[in-house]
């Protein structure tokens, strides 16, 4: 497989933040965003950015910023599918998705997607956490997409589905399991009090 391209999906509303836009919220020396996009960038051979409104208050980042195509918050698979439809663009065979508030995701999370992916045979694969009491515990903004799902994605999103795991499970989802160690590596900025334990987590990192 040649390298997939990567999305960072960016088009949450962060009501809980008081709105805006999380990935440009501080974090040590840099944002939300910028850490996502250092952990990212060097597993693909391009990435782009999924997000509505204007674009320019991304100029800084250097990225391409792709609109969902389909109106209304239509959710995370809305963005999957811009990844998709510029993947397609790219010649690329797949795109890898990250959520842009999730700054420690593993460095090793396209190969361990891709291998996942080819071991299972499946189109998709999707990141999970293991969870001592409950098993693994998928994360559904974390995928490696097949770009030929495309137009299937189109029409359940235009047919109102929302729920990422409903269109995965359809397709046969493999998944590729990480390990806290020593934290939920999918752990996610969700509120003021969240922004601080990441602040504290990447100032306790060696």
């Amino acid at each position: 497989m040649t390298k997939p391209v990567g999305i960072i999906l960016a088009g949450g509303l962060a009501t809980r933040m008081g709105g805006g836009d999380k990935g440009l919220l501080p974090l040590g020396n840099g944002t939300l965003l910028s850490h996502v996009i250092n952990r990212l960038s060097p597993q693909v051979g391009a990435l782009a950015l999924n997000a509505n409104g204007d674009p320019s208050r991304f100029d800084e980042m250097g990225l391409p910023v792709l609109p969902d195509s389909i109106d209304g918050f239509a959710g995370p698979l809305a963005g999957v599918l811009a990844g998709l439809d510029w993947a397609a663009a790219q010649g690329a065979s797949y795109v890898v998705s990250a959520a842009a508030d999730t700054p420690f995701f593993p460095r090793d999370l396209v190969d361990r997607l891709t291998r996942a992916a080819a071991e299972a045979h499946a189109p998709i694969a999707l990141a999970a956490t293991r969870d001592p009491a409950r098993g693994p515990m998928r994360q559904p903004t974390f995928g490696l997409w097949d770009v030929s799902l495309r137009s299937d994605l189109r029409e359940a999103l235009e047919s109102g589905l929302r729920k990422v795991v409903l269109w995965t499970d359809k397709h046969g989802a493999a998944q590729a399991v990480f390990e806290p160690d020593p934290f939920d590596p999918f752990f996610n900025v969700n509120t003021p009090e969240d922004l601080a334990h990441a602040q504290s987590l990447l100032e306790a990192a060696p």
